[in-house]
């Protein structure tokens, strides 16, 4: 409790949802502070969903990607190029070139472990101006053709949303459905997941449901995040401006929105093998194989399939969890996931630094909370 309030004494954060999961059952939750403070203020309640950010990398592209693994629709070692035509390779420089170095060419395998060596991001303002907004395939165009190649691919660790953008274009050429369709409903409705789901541009628009509620009832349960130009913070939309201005929110960098009961059961099937009372999302082979670095990368890159292990982003797992069997995600607004697959425990962190404004870190909360879940008999 005092690591979590002292962050929002300190005004990291205007309020968290804390909950901790051994084996099958949640062993913690707890709501602390504020879920707004702008224009209003509203207590914090256990069951507000937060837009996970660059944790939907992992509970919604990585996931539905490792389904296409386990079902041989994809393979890691595939060359992105077989799934989008013209995906070019890293080429080395002249001098390189010179003494015999060749062009190297990127793989699923890169693409999932950020050791492609592509760009982390983009202007979006810039890449507005002259591609428009809600451009996706134009988006998957620069990515294969113009975005930057800035290492040998497989050598080192970049982490970039342009990998996971580029994987969310491979599953839906594969499966002919977008991301945002394919996660509900092949990862999040099996585990029976009624507030987990992207908040897409044609959901908010259309006036459909989803998991029997109407976008306007979703938006009530969301925590807003930063406040924009007109003074009113951005609800019920991602904040992510890649995602949100030229993916409409169906994006493989981010997207999920979700509550930490929800969050909870998918650390509990992910701990469990890929299945929990009945329900599997994944095979156990499918588990063993995303949670660990694979052999034929540098170690040094430190990255499991869509999930952090040993990288320089591994921060959250903190000090006392296992490094060999723990894999962790952080998302920008403030939330992080950590599991630990030999303890079988899972630390979830649900907190949006965000709002009011993108200030402050919670690198210290999310490794110090870690430490005390570790060292806990819970």
């Amino acid at each position: 409790d005092s690591a979590v309030n002292d962050a929002i004494s300190q005004h990291l954060i205007p309020g968290a949802v804390v909950s901790v999961v051994k084996g099958d059952r949640i062993a913690y939750l707890k709501a602390y502070g504020n879920k707004s403070v702008v224009p209003d203020t509203v207590k914090m309640t256990d069951d507000v969903m937060f837009d996970l950010a660059s944790c939907s990398k992992c509970v919604g592209t990585t996931l539905s990607f490792m389904q296409l693994i386990e079902q041989g629709k994809v393979r890691l070692h595939d060359p992105v190029s077989m799934y989008i035509p013209g995906f070019a390779k890293w080429i080395p420089d002249s001098a390189a070139m010179a003494n015999g170095v060749k062009p190297v060419t990127i793989t699923v395998e890169h693409l999932l472990t950020h050791s492609s060596g592509i760009d982390p991001y983009l202007n979006v303002n810039s890449y507005v101006k002259e591609y428009g907004e809600s451009t996706p395939d134009s988006l998957v165009r620069y990515i294969a053709e113009k975005a930057g190649r800035n290492f040998e691919p497989g050598t080192d660790f970049m982490y970039s949303c342009l990998n996971f953008i580029s994987l969310q274009a491979i599953l839906e050429r594969v499966t002919g459905e977008r991301l945002c369709d394919y996660a509900e409903k092949n990862v999040f409705a099996p585990l029976g997941l009624k507030h987990t789901m992207y908040l897409d541009s044609t959901f908010i628009k259309a006036g459909t449901r989803k998991s029997g509620y109407t976008y306007q009832e979703i938006k009530s349960l969301c925590a807003p995040t930063e406040v924009q130009a007109d003074g009113i913070p951005l609800l019920g939309s991602v904040h992510d401006p890649l995602a949100r201005r030229l993916n409409g929110g169906n994006s493989g960098n981010a997207g999920v929105f979700s509550d930490a009961r929800d969050l909870s059961v998918i650390c509990a099937a992910i701990m469990n093998g890929g299945e929990i009372q009945g329900h599997r999302i994944l095979s156990p082979a499918a588990v063993g194989l995303m949670s660990k670095v694979p052999e034929d990368i540098d170690p040094k890159v430190g990255r499991a399939l869509g999930w952090d292990h040993h990288s320089s982003h591994a921060g959250p797992r903190g000090d006392l969890f296992s490094m060999d069997a723990t894999i962790c995600h952080t998302g920008y607004t403030g939330t992080s996931i950590v599991i630990d697959l030999k303890r079988k425990t899972a630390v979830i962190i649900l907190a949006h630094r965000v709002h009011p404004e993108d200030t402050g870190s919670l690198a210290r909360l999310r490794a110090v909370v870690a430490n005390i879940v570790a060292g806990a008999n819970l």
